[in-house]
């Protein structure tokens, strides 16, 4: 029983940050229809920022918990203005064009984010743990857990909630679902569709950087960190159905629960049991686990 309580506990944790990546890419493709590349990028730049923070706020001597809220709030305003910027000054100008070539862009955005992290915080890992002992050890069900780990799925579960409510039942969150589901008729009722973009585009990088950050006191940051993620949120985001929050939620926790099971009982399957479960869900549902409604054009 223990064992299994462990599979299931590790999953979640493992999930907890990786719904927040994939409903930032989910975000941005609902919205812009861009497969955002460079998504995993953010996440590495989010963790690079907060173990920075984390180390200069130690260096001062100041509590952990000071550290840990410094780093999300130096993230959270790096990553937004980081995320503007892209979008108003590069994304804004292929717009119109092939899919292909925004694809293309964000590639390069990835390959450019890949060189400037090792520009500015070089090829030696870095290791920022100061918040992970925030929370202390935690008994569940027999278990003992690192606090830091099991606050996490709160944590995400909390984000994915307040997502789900800022698109269902605000204002603004109305008139993005109106964008996604027909722009141009948003257009011809005035909606500014452009800053709709910018706003849905610096989210989602806020978001991945906020994962990045969340992580960074339990990995250690080098270089490729951007690579690992952005695989695993691709897979995510189509298994729950691109543009579903819904979707990357259960997406999330599947290749969680995935990942850790093959960790306990197979390590060497790890990724290959993350493509079964893909390859499975696109036998039977080409488009995700969560197709979303488009309306009906007239």
């Amino acid at each position: 029983m223990n064992f299994f309580l462990t599979i299931v506990l590790d999953g979640l944790i493992q999930a907890s940050w990786l719904f927040i990546v994939a409903l930032g890419l989910t975000l941005v493709f609902g919205v812009l229809k861009i497969l955002n590349i460079a998504h995993g990028s953010f996440y590495a730049l989010g963790a690079y920022i907060a173990a920075s923070t984390v180390t200069l706020v130690a260096a001062r001597g100041l509590p952990p918990g000071v550290g840990f809220v410094a780093m999300l709030l130096s993230v959270a305003l790096i990553a937004s203005a980081v995320g503007l910027l892209l979008e108003r000054g590069l994304l804004k100008m292929f717009y119109g064009r092939d899919e292909v070539v925004l694809l293309l862009v964000t590639y390069a955005v990835f390959l450019i984010l890949e060189d400037v992290t090792k520009l500015i915080w070089g090829v030696n890992p870095i290791y920022a743990t100061q918040p992970y002992e925030l929370f202390g050890n935690l008994e569940f069900a027999g278990l003992y857990y690192v606090g830091y780990d099991l606050v996490l799925i709160p944590i995400s579960a909390l984000i994915g909630f307040a997502i789900w409510f800022g698109l269902n039942r605000t204002v603004i969150g109305k008139i993005v679902l109106a964008v996604i589901h027909n722009e141009e008729m948003s257009v011809s009722m005035g909606v500014r569709v452009n800053q709709v973009y910018a706003i849905a585009f610096a989210f989602g990088v806020l978001l991945a950087a906020l994962a990045g950050a969340l992580t960074a006191p339990k990995i250690s940051m080098q270089p490729g960190l951007s690579s690992d993620v952005i695989i695993l949120s691709f897979a995510i985001v189509v298994i729950g159905g691109l543009g579903s929050v819904e979707g990357a939620a259960v997406g999330a926790i599947l290749v969680g629960l995935a990942r850790a099971a093959s960790v306990h009982l197979m390590p060497q399957a790890e990724l290959f049991m993350i493509y079964l479960i893909m390859a499975a869900v696109l036998m039977f549902r080409p488009e995700g686990l969560f197709k979303r409604e488009t309306a009906r054009r007239i």
